[in-house]
């Protein structure tokens, strides 16, 4: 039995309820569909690590693109919310998804 990718999940989730608090406070489109398209593609990147913990591809896209976006956003805005914050989740992604890698697979 896989263990479950919870910091994925969970990253998912907050990136999709990023999109939506957008969409709510300030009625922007295009944060709510930024929102739920990269929350879904973390979501399942998630799932497939769940499934196979090397394969980490997706979330490792997810993340990086995040990243480099939001850290950007964050650079000119100088705003945690929701760049800072965002980009700060995404860094945290990448780190966690950079020490999986660098694991000894186990010996069965």
């Amino acid at each position: 039995m896989m263990a479950v990718d919870w910091a994925g999940y969970g990253y998912a989730a907050l990136v999709a309820s990023g999109g939506i608090i957008g969409y709510v406070k300030a009625g922007s489109v295009p944060s709510l569909g930024a929102g739920l398209l990269f929350g879904s593609l973390a979501g399942f990147g998630a799932y497939q690590t769940s499934q196979d913990s090397k394969n980490i591809w997706l979330s490792l896209g997810t993340s990086g693109t995040l990243a480099a976006i939001m850290g950007m956003r964050f650079y000119n805005s100088r705003k945690i919310m929701p760049a800072g914050l965002i980009a700060g989740a995404s860094l945290l992604m990448l780190a966690k998804l950079g020490a999986g890698m660098l694991q000894k697979p186990q010996q069965s």
